[in-house]
């Protein structure tokens, strides 16, 4: 048996998981992120240690604990080095705080993303494929990177950063300093901000109907439906927003030629909509498109995918 940890901004979560990459229980509690190391950890192991009772396990029967952690997580030592989101999170030893209540259990630390990306290629939507890049557009843009079925952290552990690539020369500024980055033109924060600037600009349009002029309402989806009724400001916000998005996508497969590029965040829920077009671009743009063979998918798995992800690290050993 196996226990993925997904130590999120907002929650906590945790699940067994079986072989077969399948969760059969799981559970959460608030992160309170700003909370010193020490607490954070015991609510980890604590939440640990209630699913497993629940499930009628003793904690020595979980082989492996995988924990997946925003920012730079150092496996080897067995620390999360940094992580923005938790700020008393600095060369933070969380396995060594979890041998002492798992002392037979094999712990390894991930960054989220790429654990998230580990799991779609292990249960999700990019299983079978050697080679994956995972994107996440939410608040900002998160990236996990897996080579020959292995995650590919970079120097130091902290590569794949890709949502702060620039895509923009001297454009807008993002909060780690850069101006540009692809985050603050393709994630799921940027067409919120993108919307708002476009209803303002043009109050006929439907959106400030649909928010009843209180544009701090907008969300993602609002945008797509006030495209779908057949609104140009909303469809015109859309296809530059797609379009943004394609850039970074066309860089991504130029430069790795993954088998398959996973998109998650919310926004994946959009489906067709988001994707035929993605392709589209990527086939137009991308280096020798004649070839281009890089299949472009949403994810499957969810906020399971961290889980599955971190719960699985071991096998990369495999």
């Amino acid at each position: 048996m196996y226990l993925g940890i997904d130590l999120g901004g907002t929650n906590i979560a945790a699940g067994l998981v079986d072989d077969n990459c399948k969760i059969i229980r799981k559970n959460s509690v608030p992160a309170g992120r700003t909370r010193p190391f020490h607490e954070i950890v015991k609510d980890m192991i604590e939440l640990s240690q209630k699913i497993i009772k629940e499930e009628g396990l003793e904690d020595s029967d979980v082989e492996k604990i995988g924990i997946a952690s925003p920012g730079i997580a150092n496996n080897e030592k067995g620390e999360i080095v940094y992580a923005s989101s938790f700020p008393d999170f600095r060369n933070a030893p969380v396995a060594k705080e979890f041998k002492k209540y798992f002392p037979e259990s094999e712990v390894y630390l991930e960054n989220d993303a790429n654990a998230a990306a580990f799991g779609e290629m292990m249960a999700g939507a990019a299983k079978g494929k050697s080679n994956t890049v995972a994107v996440t557009l939410g608040t900002g843009v998160g990236g996990g990177i897996i080579i020959d079925k292995k995650i590919y952290s970079g120097f130091n552990n902290a590569g794949g950063e890709i949502g702060h690539k620039v895509i923009v020369c001297d454009g807008l500024e993002c909060e780690c300093g850069r101006r540009g980055c692809w985050e603050m033109y393709a994630s799921g924060s940027a067409l919120i901000r993108q919307t708002k600037e476009a209803a303002k600009a043009n109050p006929q349009s439907l959106i400030n109907i649909i928010t009843n002029g209180n544009l701090e309402k907008i969300n993602g989806k609002m945008v797509f439906d006030a495209a779908d009724k057949g609104d140009v400001t909303a469809n015109e916000v859309i296809s530059k927003y797609i379009k943004y998005i394609s850039v970074g996508i066309v860089d991504i497969i130029n430069v790795f030629r993954p088998g398959v590029i996973v998109i998650g965040g919310g926004i994946s829920g959009q489906g067709e909509r988001l994707l035929s077009p993605l392709r589209e671009h990527a086939q137009r743009e991308s280096y020798g498109s004649v070839d281009m063979k890089t299949e472009i998918v949403a994810a499957t798995l969810g906020n399971d995918a961290g889980i599955i992800g971190a719960a699985m690290l071991w096998r990369q050993s495999k």
